[in-house]
């Protein structure tokens, strides 16, 4: 085994073209964890920054009020989902969906869909960071280092008298590819254990992760081995090969988005928010019982307190913000679940593409997934649920405004 062995590393030293894709794997993966480190310390120092201020400026809004509903109004409270030690290597969802708020009493829906567009063009193109590396790009790498192993011996005239020499064409073959496709697989996942080293991800996470990249490096390995055996010109072999990438890193995703993209229409968050603004508005030219009602239909504890009897006040002010939210609930819970269910059948069309398998796979680990953008808008809402509960038993029983019961207003806890 070990003569064997050095035998294909002499071999692999001689070959120029099969160092170069090797000392390529290696550069990308380096630049994918280090983009990839850099933008989760620039989210971190982003947040910590914002939690600094936010505390100063709410409690800067706190000091001047007067009334309960005021205090509600002009505080600002910071909501966010902070990046996680693997982030680094899959940015997932954090590229297109909000992962930070900031919210006050007014009704929620119209602040959640409020979206954060900051990295709206990776939406479009994407990003390079190691989860697409090891997803789509290593593949093709793979393919460039197998795909000729038996064909150029072929057009050589050697392939006959190699495999008589070798005794049979697993012992010539395999060695040869399991090289390269270790070589592969190291080159790729060290400075993926580098980084991790660096952020503080947990051995597990790594050690996941390294098992997704190698056992994604072996399927592909299959379709090479399997494909490479048709005797035919490197050149054909190389144009099948990449067909066949694009069919299943490319092509079928596609398709399948499309199809479940139509088999779950999902409500545009603009809908949600225009129709939560129209409810909202309306009811300053609406009877004060349009507003109370149904706010007491949802919080009957306060109904001996649901009577306005001025043109103004805080209580009704509040409520018709609540009433939004009822009014948009069908539709925002359709927006919700719309979303994991496309989440659930991409999972499961995922099955049918490596690529996209592996992408999921990381996000996951990563906590980047749309399933985890979605727990983040449940905690926004749950965290605003907190402060209504806060405010409402100081602000409808019209208790006197003391403003040492503010220091009691509810924190925002990114775990839950």
């Amino acid at each position: 085994m070990l003569r064997t062995f050095t035998r294909e590393w002499r071999f692999l030293r001689k070959d120029r073209g099969a160092q170069f894709w090797l000392a390529l794997a290696l550069v990308l993966s380096a630049i994918a964890v280090s983009f990839g480190i850099a933008e989760v310390r620039e989210q971190r120092t982003t947040l910590a920054t914002l939690i600094q201020e936010d505390a100063a400026d709410r409690a800067n809004a706190l000091s001047t009020q007067a009334d309960w509903g005021g205090a509600a109004y002009y505080a600002y409270h910071l909501t966010y989902e902070p990046p996680s030690d693997f982030a680094f290597a899959a940015m997932g969802q954090r590229d297109i969906a909000p992962w930070k708020h900031r919210i006050k009493m007014l009704a929620i829906e119209g602040q959640i869909h409020e979206a954060d567009t900051r990295n709206a063009d990776f939406g479009l193109v994407g990003r390079f960071d190691f989860a697409f590396l090891a997803a789509s790009v290593a593949p093709l790498i793979l393919i460039l280092l197998l795909y000729d192993l038996r064909a150029s011996e072929r057009t050589a005239r050697r392939h006959d008298l190699l495999v008589a020499t070798a005794g049979s064409p697993r012992s010539l073959w395999l060695p040869r590819a399991a090289l390269r496709v270790f070589a592969l697989a190291v080159l790729l996942l060290v400075p993926l254990w580098i980084g991790a080293a660096i952020v503080g991800t947990s051995q597990s996470i790594v050690s996941q992760a390294s098992g997704f990249v190698i056992g994604a490096l072996l399927v592909w390995w299959l379709v090479v081995e399997l494909v490479s055996r048709i005797d035919a010109s490197p050149s054909v072999l190389l144009t099948s090969l990449i067909g066949l990438w694009l069919a299943l890193a490319i092509v079928v995703p596609a398709i399948a988005k499309t199809a479940i993209d139509a088999a779950n229409p999902v409500p545009d968050g603009g809908e949600i928010l225009l129709l939560q603004r129209e409810t909202v508005n309306d009811a300053w030219d609406l009877p004060k019982e349009a507003t109370m009602e149904p706010f007491v239909e949802h919080h009957p504890e306060w109904q001996e307190h649901s009577t306005i009897e001025q043109g103004f006040e805080w209580k009704w002010y509040y409520a018709f913000q609540q009433v939004g939210d009822q009014t948009v609930a069908p539709l925002a819970e359709q927006y919700r679940m719309a979303r994991l269910e496309r989440d659930r059948e991409a999972g499961l069309v995922s099955l049918l593409s490596p690529t996209s398998l592996v992408e999921r796979a990381f996000e996951k680990l990563a906590r980047t997934d749309a399933t985890a953008m979605i727990a983040y808008e449940d905690r926004v809402r749950d965290f605003h649920a907190q402060l209504r509960a806060f405010h409402y038993p100081l602000m409808f029983p019209e208790v006197e405004y003391d403003p040492a019961l503010l220091e009691g207003l509810p924190q925002y806890d990114p775990a839950g």
